[in-house]
């Protein structure tokens, strides 16, 4: 790892070890069997020189902070995978395209998109932060371990549809994403073994453990602001 200081949690899989790294924002690396996952790199929160190449970026949504050409340059090489949306691709060259529901198997990992938009919070013009289709969510399978990036998204209906989640990261940033009560409210409707909030700015976290106190739910605060 660079020389920068990131929390790091270790996730054992019947496939092996899952390093997690928490870079900050929606940022967060992966490695796994020596390959090395970025997610929604963004340069305002690490110094992507030092940080090991990838061999697969998730690159959930185009605005800015998902989608950063600075931190891109910087990671992706000839042969790393890139998969991304539509919008997305239509700023960036090469990439795999994936829309809700599309699924894909890149260097071993089972690879699903799903759902991620607003409903309830919009921008002045009446318009969702978050349209329906532009973004996608992630679930990524390591062997018997089931992992759901949610990208930039509130609790909606489609969540009651996701099936043995073992860790899930869930946004929590009012107006952009949820309120903690959204998000013990998605988990809820899927009920995961953990929670990672993140991309969860000034937000109390501790609101979010409270909620979920007793409900068997992990919660996992770790420093992604």
């Amino acid at each position: 790892m660079p020389s920068q200081q990131f929390q790091m949690d270790l996730i054992q899989t019947s496939a092996g070890k899952l390093s997690i790294y928490f870079l900050g924002h929606g940022s967060l690396m992966m490695i796994f069997n020596e390959k090395i996952i970025h997610i929604d790199p963004f340069s305002r929160v690490a110094d992507y020189v030092e940080i090991p190449k990838a061999d697969i970026i998730f690159i959930t949504h185009e605005h800015r902070d998902h989608l950063d050409p600075d931190a891109l340059k910087h990671i992706q090489t000839a042969q790393t995978t890139v998969i991304l949306t539509d919008l997305c691709a239509q700023q960036l060259d090469g990439g795999v395209v994936m829309k809700n529901g599309d699924t894909v198997t890149v260097e071993g990992i089972y690879v699903e998109a799903v759902p991620a938009y607003n409903i309830i919070h919009k921008r002045e013009n009446g318009q969702p932060f978050h349209p329906k289709g532009h973004g996608n969510g992630y679930i990524l399978t390591f062997g018997d371990t089931r992992i759901y990036i949610a990208g930039d998204t509130e609790n909606i209906p489609e969540m009651a549809n996701l099936r043995d989640i073992d860790i899930a990261f869930l946004p929590m940033n009012l107006p952009y994403t949820m309120s903690p009560e959204m998000v013990a409210d998605a988990a809820t409707l899927f009920r995961p073994k953990i929670i990672y909030p993140y991309h969860y700015g000034n937000t109390d976290t501790s609101k979010l453990a409270d909620l979920l106190a007793g409900t068997g739910i992990e919660v996992r605060i770790r420093k992604l602001a």
